[in-house]
């Protein structure tokens, strides 16, 4: 093994330490302990690796799925996520908060700002990671039902089920046979809540039968796309889409096609926890 392979193989291990115990303790002491470091350099290693200093990486780690519980689950309260988070008082994590993301945790929930979220957490280790394992691949055109989602991204989910209960009563592109799909319409962070559009879709192989649900048939078109594999909740989707728009784009070369990117749904829940699902982002190219 190679010392560079080596090295981020470790540097690797103390991201995934880092995710699996946000609670817990994730001093320098801890942390260079599970690289096989010494503690004594720790500091300037983490940084070069990552791009951000140790103690403000954790801190953001914290803060983001703090930010996601907020947006996510109704009950969860801002005590609950300051303790979550591993602050001392709620105070100091709604001062932390609102420094990262200029606004109150109180005013997120009530009106998450994704955008500002996506570039809170612009990490320049995620950024080469995502850039690293772009692919410029040929899509194969797909024939899809489809079931259009109209309002906030936040009621998607129950989308989602109306969709689910078509596939399981109709009996076509059943899910453990047929590709799943995703089509946004706009981007959510900057499209008002009421005008947002997302198709849910899955693979079929005969015309969509007249149903009560509104699903219809559609094509996905065939032609060059950047593909890159978004590993975790799609809820944090955009922190792989970003990238590719912003740091992929520009340097490529490439030129983007007059069609919305789309996922492709690897793994299925609740059969997959949400936090290990794999998507595969196509971003249609010229």
């Amino acid at each position: 093994m190679s010392t560079n392979v080596a090295y981020t193989k470790r540097f690797n291990a103390v991201l995934a330490y880092i995710d699996e115990n946000l609670e817990g303790d994730l001093s320098v002491n801890t942390l260079s302990r599970v690289a096989n470091f010494s503690a004594f350099h720790f500091h300037r290693q983490f940084s070069a690796f990552v791009g951000v200093p140790v103690s403000r990486y954790v801190q953001l780690m914290r803060l983001r799925r703090a930010a996601h519980r907020l947006a996510t689950v109704a009950e969860h309260s801002v005590l609950e996520a300051a303790l979550g988070a591993a602050f001392e008082s709620p105070e100091a994590f709604c001062r932390a908060f609102s420094r990262a993301f200029g606004m109150s945790p109180s005013a997120f929930r009530k009106e998450p700002n994704w955008q500002v979220w996506n570039t809170v957490f612009a990490i320049p280790h995620f950024s080469r990671t995502i850039m690293m394992q772009i692919r410029v691949v040929q899509f194969p055109e797909v024939r899809v039902a489809a079931f259009e989602h109209r309002g906030p991204a936040g009621l998607l989910n129950e989308s989602v089920r109306k969709f689910i209960e078509w596939r399981k009563q109709s009996g076509q592109s059943p899910v453990a046979s047929s590709r799943s799909f995703g089509i946004p319409f706009g981007n959510p962070d900057t499209t008002p809540a009421q005008a947002f559009r997302f198709a849910i879709c899955g693979e079929i192989h005969e015309a969509v039968a007249p149903n009560e649900f509104g699903v219809r048939e559609t094509v996905i078109p065939g032609g060059r796309c950047a593909v890159v594999r978004h590993v975790g909740s799609p809820d944090h989707i955009g922190e792989t889409i970003y990238p590719i728009y912003r740091d992929w784009l520009p340097a490529s070369g490439e030129e983007l096609r007059d069609q919305p990117l789309f996922f492709h749904y690897l793994s299925l829940f609740p059969e997959t926890p949400q936090d290990q699902w794999q998507t595969d982002v196509y971003v249609p190219l010229q």
